[in-house]
């Protein structure tokens, strides 16, 4: 049978080819309902969703827009709180209540322990209604697959980015529009200060949705179930009972809330998709989105063992070993006993998986791989970062040591600005760390420890951060998956150095370092990483847990969650159908991905370096508007000089100076030139990898400004396109902009940067850093300055000073680091655009 989900009409029979859509509703383009106009909804929209105003402050804002229109003889939209909660509460689209689910005691007898003789609540959501809700957007039209797909390049080698492109989706779909849910949970904590309030949501989304849908939430991760969470005596947090309790009632709990579904994963049911087509739907599980401790609970293993494959869990550091599944789990359950299963192979004959009750369903194939967890926060901050830590403790005495770390530390503080860098004001001397702490010091950890560590330590990281960046792409080809392989073997080579010098004598047998042998074939399996990553489900907690927590009264709190979740979910379902009729703006357009469309996939396949650096839209007022008052103003007499030889090459590019003044038989009257000054310019550039838009469009302020937060001026890199021919850095240099201005000449304008140059040092990069070096460019004993048109600048470039055997003094700023070092490394981490095309 056909795979491409054809469309068919509300009975599920087939429509022939190029039949339109039909309308959503009947409803004419002037019904507001729940809400009596257009104000209503908006205002609803505003106050409960994007400002989040509290009930009371919602009464306040209403009478005194009540009080203001009397004297006109109107009303205001609401009376109060109440109507407006009544008309959010009454939108019929988007709806899918709370439900609870209440268990039975597992014990009645007094002599049972508590936990036993309780009964526990399970707050849930019908997933079956979810998904129809979810296939129903209109917001995801254009961002959204209704078949599995390969995608070849011109030369004929396959791409893998969102998971229909991959071979989970190709395996498992069956003759109607294959639509895997995707799962993911993970506790979460709302206040350590008031009693450790803590919850154990569940959240669902589709994998026909893009990547970029799900990783910007757009409503495509939905909370769909609150799991009980078991307490009891202290004396009982080791008991084994009690622990197997709590394992097996969350599987319970899934199986029981995701029963709905079964009809469904069977036989086809007729769903509306984004593009306003009825389709044969057949659900399918799909990857569930988990850290390692989940995992563990999921999978039914051993702390310690890898729930992907039967690796023994004292060689993880070896290659990954055959599959797990619910077969060989079965065959082992039936050959051997409870000890042996447990010491020998990692099972935990005590807990059921969910996936048992459903077909086609193994927890085994469904685990994804967790960049957050398992690369960032864990193989990152957790081993590599603290092995470097213990290296140090245990070559030098404790007084060296302590001295070397805070070097360190200020060596991090150090780091020159750069846009969306965190800021590490103290170095890494703070408790409570976030995924967002880790990511940033990936960027600037390498250059700060060279010189303090042995080289084969730095060259250790620095494979494994090229790792890290590979997997990290939005896009694979087998290009980049063979380079995976050859990393991951550099790395495992590489880390060998810290068994070397006794930090990890007992070597590297540690799940989240195995996990990197798994990270080729689960993009085979899953597509790009990210899109099946743990960091969607905790930036979800903050909207779907945290934000409804800090709302509601504190007391009995999760009933009044589940409502603000509820109340949300329509709201956003109810601006979504607004706008299919046209009825407000679109919030976003999602474009569709051209790798997706065969007829453009040739346009696909180079590197994209798209994009452009523009002006800001504000001059400076405070400058002169001649070339001769600006550089006495800016203290660069030849200044002039400079801007009739960037004339000279711009009419004249076929001329070749050997010098900075213009040719002696070339003249321009500035005169009439007005010279506008700005203090920064705006980078837009092609980065899917990266935090983006829906487009994958960035952007990226450069600055250049005399003063920059009361701490002196603020004089940003960029990378400076020389030769478009030459790879990556090859064909640029980095410049230090010291103003951006614009100016016109014969009718034509002429936006440019007055910029100070850096030169390679080398010919290749630091083997140790894997970056390049450069430093200032001389002219005599001036730095070697020119004026250069803005088409000429890619994008922002970060410099990390190469910190060399000295130590920075106490209280040294990171806006001097530019000034003060004599070389610096071009950091190719600093985000994943300048790592894929800059290097």
């Amino acid at each position: 049978m056909p795979l491409d989900g054809r469309p068919c009409d509300e009975a599920g029979n087939f429509l022939p080819p190029g039949t339109q859509p039909p309308p959503r509703t009947t409803a004419p383009p002037d019904d507001w309902s729940p809400y009596d106009d257009a104000v209503q909804f908006q205002v609803a929209d505003f106050l409960f969703h994007k400002v989040q105003m509290s009930s009371k402050n919602i009464d306040h804002l209403l009478e005194l827009w009540a009080l203001s229109l009397m004297k006109h003889g109107d009303l205001g939209p609401f009376e109060n709180y109440q109507q407006l909660y009544e008309a959010i509460d009454a939108t019929k689209v988007g709806d899918a209540p709370w439900q609870c689910l209440q268990t039975e005691p597992l014990a009645v007898g007094e002599d049972a322990p508590a936990w036993a003789r309780q009964s526990y609540e399970i707050w849930y959501r019908d997933p079956d209604a979810i998904i129809a809700n979810m296939l129903d957007n209109p917001d995801f039209d254009g961002a959204f697959d209704t078949a599995p797909y390969v995608h070849l390049d011109s030369e004929g080698k396959r791409r893998w980015h969102d998971f229909m492109s991959a071979n989970f989706a190709w395996r498992h779909s069956a003759g109607a529009m294959y639509t895997p849910l995707f799962f993911g949970s993970d506790k979460t904590t709302v206040s350590v200060a008031t009693g450790d309030v803590e919850y154990h949501p569940g959240y669902m989304s589709l994998g026909n949705l893009h990547n970029t849908i799900r990783r910007g939430h757009c409503n495509g991760v939905v909370p769909f179930v609150f799991f009980a969470i078991p307490k009891s005596d202290r004396k009982y947090d080791n008991d084994p009972q009690f622990r197997t309790f709590k394992k097996q009632l969350y599987h319970s709990s899934l199986a029981a809330v995701l029963s709905s579904l079964k009809p469904g994963m069977t036989n086809p049911v007729v769903r509306r998709c984004p593009d306003g087509h009825f389709r044969r739907a057949i659900y399918d599980f799909g990857p569930f989105i988990a850290d390692y401790p989940e995992q563990v609970m999921l999978a039914g293993i051993v702390q310690g063992w890898c729930a992907k494959c039967t690796a023994l869990s004292k060689d993880l550091d070896g290659d990954i070993q055959g599959r797990r599944t619910h077969g060989l789990t079965d065959t082992l359950l039936g050959e051997f006993e409870a000890d042996i299963l447990w010491d020998e192979y990692g099972i935990d004959e005590d807990i059921v998986p969910f996936t048992r009750d459903f077909p086609r369903a193994d927890i085994h194939e469904m685990i994804t791989p967790d960049l957050l967890h398992q690369l960032i926060k864990g193989s990152f901050k957790d081993h590599l970062v603290t092995w470097v830590g213990e290296y140090i403790y245990l070559e030098h005495p404790k007084a060296k040591a302590d001295g070397i770390m805070d070097e360190i530390d200020r060596r991090i503080a150090a780091v020159p600005a750069f846009p969306c860098l965190r800021r590490f004001k103290q170095g890494r001397r703070f408790k409570q760390w976030t995924g967002d702490d880790s990511k940033a010091l990936m960027k600037v950890y390498l250059p700060a420890i060279k010189g303090l560590v042995p080289p084969e330590i730095v060259q250790a990281l620095s494979a494994f951060l090229d790792f890290c960046y590979l997997v990290r792409r939005a896009d694979f080809d087998e290009t980049t998956l063979n380079e995976i392989d050859d990393t991951v073997e550099l790395y495992h080579t590489r880390r060998e150095v810290f068994r070397k010098l006794g930090v990890r004598p007992d070597g590297f047998s540690l799940p989240r370092q195995h996990s990197m042998r798994h990270y080729r074939p689960n993009i085979e399996e899953f597509g790009a990483p990210g899109g099946v990553c743990s960091s969607i489900t905790e930036s979800r907690h903050i909207t779907a847990v945290k934000k409804p927590w800090r709302r509601s009264s504190r007391y009995e709190a999760l009933s009044q969650m589940l409502l603000t979740n509820q109340r949300l979910d329509k709201l956003a379902a109810a601006r979504a159908d607004f706008v299919a009729r046209g009825m407000v703006p679109p919030t976003f357009v999602p474009v569709p991905d051209k790798a997706h469309d065969a007829e453009d996939a040739e346009e696909t396949d180079e590197p994209r370096v798209d994009g452009n650096v523009v002006l800001a839209r504000r001059r400076e007022r405070a400058y002169p508007r001649r070339a001769d008052d600006l550089a006495l103003h800016i203290k660069l007499p030849h200044f002039p000089d400079l801007l009739a030889s960037f004339l000279e090459d711009q009419i004249y590019p076929d001329r070749h100076s050997d010098d900075d003044s213009v040719s002696s038989d070339v003249s321009f009257d500035l005169t009439d030139s007005f010279i506008s000054v700005y203090h920064s310019a705006i980078a837009t550039f092609y980065a899917p990898s990266d935090p983006s838009g829906i487009r994958g469009m960035r952007r990226e302020r450069i600055r250049s400004t005399p003063s920059w937060r009361k701490h002196g001026p603020r004089r940003d890199c960029a990378f400076a396109v020389e030769d478009q021919h030459e790879r990556g850095f090859r064909g640029m240099s980095v410049v230090r902009v010291q103003m951006f201005f614009s100016f016109t000449h014969d009718g034509v304008d002429y936006p440019c940067a007055l910029v100070d140059w850096f030169k390679k040092v080398g010919r290749s990069p630091d083997p140790d850093t894997g970056m390049w070096i450069v430093e200032p460019q001389m002219k005599g004993r001036s730095r070697l300055t020119t004026i250069i048109h803005l088409d000429t600048l890619l994008r922002g470039a970060h410099l990390i000073p190469v910190y060399g055997s000295g130590h920075i003094p106490v209280g040294f700023r990171y806006s001097h680091s530019l000034d003060a070092f004599k070389s610096f490394h071009v950091n190719k981490y600093i985000d994943h655009h300048a790592n894929e095309i800059a290097f």
